[in-house]
């Protein structure tokens, strides 16, 4: 495909980077460290940290990761935390020893979990200990030898660390009883040497993060994503914003979790890279305290899903804050809808900025340009030194206006997915990536998605597999069949409906919900349950779910 859109790039955009700038991911970060060691890095529950105290709080994780749990170069260690300040100074301080980062999401049921630390081979987990008894209930099953726990106040220091602690456990009741072998305190690791830190020999072939994301075939995987994939990601990121961000002098929101690729590369890495201050929101289901905390902050980028700016312009006070330094605002994740980036640009002055990515890229694909007057609808250009082809069910290229799956080349390009060559041979052919999301393209390069080949359900910008919902469902003794797809929603995008046909006449909807609950992930179980006499088949037997979708 001809590079029509370079002709669109906005004035001062390079048509390619050097994705070799840096040797490693820690080179970005320990630049950074260097160069802007007296400014605010993360700030969290009212606890600021600057680049120098990140800089040794991360050593000494890499130290005692290095030397107490003697972990080798490439060892895997899995994360299961929300945004608190602990979070950064673990990815960084795992990825500072050697180590490969196992991003976990914290909500995930005994199931879930237990599948990830055995796929990931994970040997260690830094986890929160509002979750510890999730772990407890599958570490049997696991080859982690290796614990260390983390309460919500631990980074705040004084007194009240203790009263937060004690608050979340004892008053809000937060914190279920665990009962795990030896676990170690993260503050026991703050306290590591980090005289005896050895910094590893990384280079960008190596293994940086198992970034885990769902199929329709079969459960989640783990997407590898080298150091390479990250800095070739981190330039492109800075080839479309460079003229947009200011170095030193950034606050972003930070209300993804940290854990998802989106705002691990957009926020975290990105305005580190930068010299910014992230701002790390915990909660941001709790609307009127995000809210709040958005208003002692003169913040000038915030990055969400569409259900995050909906939420928040919904939200008594939002429109009195002060947006007269908010100069980006960008939404992933899920497609952005046209009312809520139409009342965010009037209510903040802000665009609402679009931009398309996989976990399997690292993620940034494309990005809106910077000069675009207002939404218009697209997923915007492709970023510096990548190429898109839509290509046809019979292999050849479509024509402009022609609606074809999205394969994407560059340097964010994933090596594959981990332990898994059979599913990385399904999408990964000659450096392309199949997507299995369906676009178009304009005259001036903007891409449109249209539809999604794969039959992948977007809840609030998590993706959620039609495979794994079934897979629970069919667990249930009451259940003959089941088939799950997704059905548009206003607020979420789409949500989760489950058609079964039963084995047990007495089943109800609120038994399917309550198993699925016991099982899944909230923002996986469905919403609705339709019991059906059949399920629409192909002639070798194959559940029909699009025909349920139409």
């Amino acid at each position: 495909m001809e590079k029509i859109w370079l002709k669109r790039y906005p004035e001062g955009m390079p048509e390619t980077i050097d994705p070799e700038h840096y040797n490693s991911l820690l080179e970005v970060f320990e630049k950074s460290f260097s160069d802007y060691k007296d400014l605010p890095a993360f700030t969290n529950m009212g606890k600021t940290l600057s680049y120098d105290e990140i800089d040794t709080a991360t050593k000494r994780v890499a130290s005692y990761i290095q030397n107490d749990l003697g972990l080798k170069k490439g060892a895997k260690v899995a994360v299961m935390m929300p945004n608190l300040l602990q979070t950064p100074i673990t990815i960084l301080g795992v990825l500072r020893a050697g180590c490969v980062v196992v991003n976990v999401n914290p909500l995930y049921t005994v199931r879930e979990l237990e599948h990830q630390l055995n796929d990931s081979e994970s040997e260690a987990i830094f986890i929160l200990a509002n979750f510890a008894d999730t772990l407890e209930k599958c570490l049997h099953k696991t080859n982690v030898k290796h614990i260390v726990v983390t309460q919500v106040g631990d980074m705040v220091g004084g007194l009240k660390k203790h009263i937060v602690n004690l608050v979340v456990k004892h008053v809000k009741k937060m914190v279920p009883a665990y009962n795990l072998p030896n676990p170690i305190k993260f503050s026991q690791v703050l306290k590591g040497d980090e005289s005896r830190y050895t910094k590893p020999d990384v280079n960008l072939t190596d293994l940086a993060f198992l970034q885990y994301t769902g199929g329709t075939t079969g459960v989640s995987k783990g997407a590898m994503l080298s150091h390479g994939n990250m800095v070739g990601n981190l330039e492109q990121v800075s080839g479309c914003l460079d003229k947009v961000l200011t170095r030193g002098q950034e606050v972003v929101v930070t209300a993804l979790p940290l854990y998802h690729i989106f705002a691990l590369t957009a926020n975290c890495l990105t305005f580190m890279k930068y010299g910014g201050l992230n701002l790390l929101i915990t909660n941001p289901r709790d609307m009127p305290g995000f809210v709040k905390e958005l208003s002692q902050h003169k913040f000038t980028a915030i990055t969400g899903v569409n259900t995050l700016f909906n939420g928040l312009l919904n939200t008594p006070g939002f429109s009195d804050l002060d947006f007269s330094h908010l100069k980006m605002s960008l939404g992933g994740g899920m497609a952005v809808q046209r009312p809520v980036a139409e009342k965010w640009q009037k209510v903040t002055n802000s665009k609402l900025m679009e931009g398309y990515g996989l976990t399997e890229c690292a993620p940034l694909v494309t990005i809106s340009p910077y000069d675009l007057d207002a939404y218009n609808g697209s997923i915007g250009l492709p970023a510096p030194s990548t190429e898109l082809k839509l290509v046809l069910d019979n292999g050849e290229e479509a024509a402009k206006g022609e609606p074809g799956e999205l394969w994407v080349k560059g340097p964010q390009v994933m090596l594959g997915y981990y332990n898994r060559p059979d599913a990385t041979a399904e999408c990964l052919k000659d450096g392309w990536f199949a997507t299995g999301d369906i676009a178009t393209y304009d005259d001036e390069g903007f891409f449109y998605i249209v539809d999604r080949k794969k039959d992948m359900i977007i809840v609030s910008g998590f993706n959620v597999f039609p495979n794994e919902i079934e897979e629970v469902v069919a667990m249930h003794e009451g259940v003959l069949e089941c088939a799950a797809i997704g059905i548009p929603h206003d607020i979420s995008g789409e949500q989760v409906k489950v058609f079964i046909v039963k084995k047990d006449p007495s089943l109800t909807e609120k038994d399917i919900i309550k198993h699925c609950r016991d099982n899944l992930t909230n923002y996986k179980v469905p919403k609705l349950v339709e019991f059906k006499d059949e399920l629409p088949k192909t002639n070798v037997g194959k559940i029909l779910r699009r025909a349920l979708k139409d």
